[in-house]
């Protein structure tokens, strides 16, 4: 299904990064380049808009597989040469898939896919770079949308691949999600652009491969635009699953509660909301939980939620797997991961009015300083374990405590929320440091800052702030924290 002239093929990317925002003149961005059509034409696409339309520092970056040593060879070489003619930085790492097969108990694509995703993150790391960009395409859309469909996916896999999604501080873009193969393979011929055609995608052993193969053009004699419906059902569930995702959220903060660490609601609170926001926040708070996500389905969610409509009062206890707990004390419900301790939890009231003050933290093995100032006075955060705030847009009074499971910020210089668990990780914070760093919290519950750690977006300081709270941390005894 081609859709678009080989001519206007940059045009339309660039409108397209333009209106998702997919990258900003002088950003640097890692393109994975396999050698085939699709990756050939989105690496000079890109080639050709940071030529004439802005600066962009692009590396480009190949994994050899090793799964057909004579073609992997030859698409390296392939791939080195079209970087030189391109003048760009070339990237390339040879992988052991059988090996890390073995040791992973993964299929070989799960497994090339863990290693390649290493790979471009390592190599994003190396160059600093903002993005990895993608050649996945419309057709690929089609492909993961019926793909999941036949898994039984819910509304977030018929969302299929997003045009763009951050992931360990990178964001992964997709410039050629809104056009096809066919588009893609015309820009090559007409511009004369040499590329390689991998064998085991003619192979119907894959799944994906069998789906592209069979299923589609089979179901495409009933539907001539399949792969094109396919896609607008894509971009209309993701949009639904992310307001439902929102909605799903402020239920949670308006009904939840953590106490010790188990997340806990009313039962007739529950019961009120719609099916749907019933599903999907038991789906959140599991997801809140350390245990093993991936082991909560359907059934269990539904299990849960069978239960608590229930009319008569009664107390019981579910095991869910992997360490969940889900339980019902008369009128109240909650989960709770019953693998994980949560004692040694401290909370302090933190007023700023005062013109300075400070706090000792014995639990967390420091002390908080705070100083009300004003922008033009130029004490300025040097550092992450310094941070100032708009007093303005403070909710006061401000809470500084331990973290708790389930905590999540909106960080700053990252869209969306993002849980202190991974914020940790992401950080290379050592597990036996986590429960000692200090969350300081607004009124209503946010997350401001992780000193040493993050900032959140809340309360941020700009040129017409008049009143500023200039807050530092000062670790004593924690040795190994940066």
């Amino acid at each position: 299904m081609g859709t678009t002239k080989p001519t206007g093929v940059v045009q339309e990317v660039l409108a397209l990064a333009r209106e998702h925002s997919l990258w900003s003149p002088g950003d640097c961005i890692v393109v994975a380049v396999s050698g085939g059509p699709d990756s050939v034409a989105l690496l000079h696409i890109l080639h050709k808009i940071s030529v004439t339309h802005m600066p962009l520092q692009l590396i480009c970056a190949h994994v050899h597989h090793g799964f057909r040593p004579e073609e992997s060879d030859a698409e390296a070489e392939e791939v080195h040469s079209i970087a030189q003619k391109l003048g760009l930085p070339f990237e390339m790492i040879r992988v052991d898939v059988p090996v890390y097969m073995k040791k992973s108990g993964k299929g070989p694509q799960e497994a090339a896919r863990d290693l390649r995703y290493a790979f471009l993150h390592e190599t994003a790391a190396k160059w600093g770079a903002q993005h990895i960009a993608m050649a996945h395409h419309g057709d690929d859309q089609a492909e993961t949308v019926l793909l999941h469909l036949l898994r039984g996916s819910g509304p977030a896999g018929l969302a299929g691949m997003r045009l763009a999604r951050r992931e360990k501080n990178v964001q992964l873009i997709r410039p050629l999600l809104r056009m096809y193969k066919a588009d893609l393979i015309e820009f090559c011929n007409f511009y004369g652009l040499s590329y390689v055609t991998d064998s085991t995608n003619l192979t119907t052993k894959y799944r994906r491969n069998a789906i592209r193969m069979d299923v589609l053009p089979f179901l495409g004699q009933y539907n001539e635009q399949l792969a094109l419906s396919l896609n607008r059902l894509a971009e209309t569930m993701a949009e639904e699953n992310d307001f439902m995702e929102e909605s799903t959220l402020a239920v949670y903060e308006k009904l939840v509660r953590l106490d010790n660490g188990r997340h806990m609601f009313s039962v007739a609170s529950y019961r009120k909301l719609p099916v749907a926001l019933q599903r999907r926040l038991i789906k959140l708070i599991l997801n809140y939980l350390p245990s093993d996500s991936d082991n909560f389905d359907f059934r269990k969610i539904e299990t849960v939620r069978l239960r608590l409509l229930q009319e008569q009062p009664s107390t019981w206890s579910l095991d869910l797997g992997g360490g969940a707990v889900g339980v019902r004390e008369y009128d109240q419900a909650g989960l709770f991961d019953q693998s994980q301790g949560f004692a040694g939890e401290w909370c302090y009231g933190l007023n700023v009015l005062p013109m300075s003050g400070e706090l000792e933290l014995p639990e967390a093995g420091g002390v908080l300083r705070w100083r009300k100032t004003s922008y033009s006075d130029g004490f300025y955060p040097a550092n992450e374990e310094e941070a100032w705030f708009d007093a303005d847009e403070l909710k006061l009074p401000l809470v500084v405590r331990s973290r708790l499971p389930g905590d999540a910020m909106h960080v700053m210089g990252l869209n969306g929320r993002k849980k202190v668990k991974d914020i940790f990780i992401d950080g290379k914070i050592p597990p036996s440091l986590r429960s000692v760093i200090p969350i300081v919290c607004d009124r209503s519950g946010a997350i401001l800052w992780i000193p040493g750690v993050r900032r959140s977006v809340h309360a941020a300081v700009h040129k017409h702030t008049s009143s500023v709270i200039y807050m530092s941390w000062q670790r004593r005894d924690i040795p190994g924290h940066r």
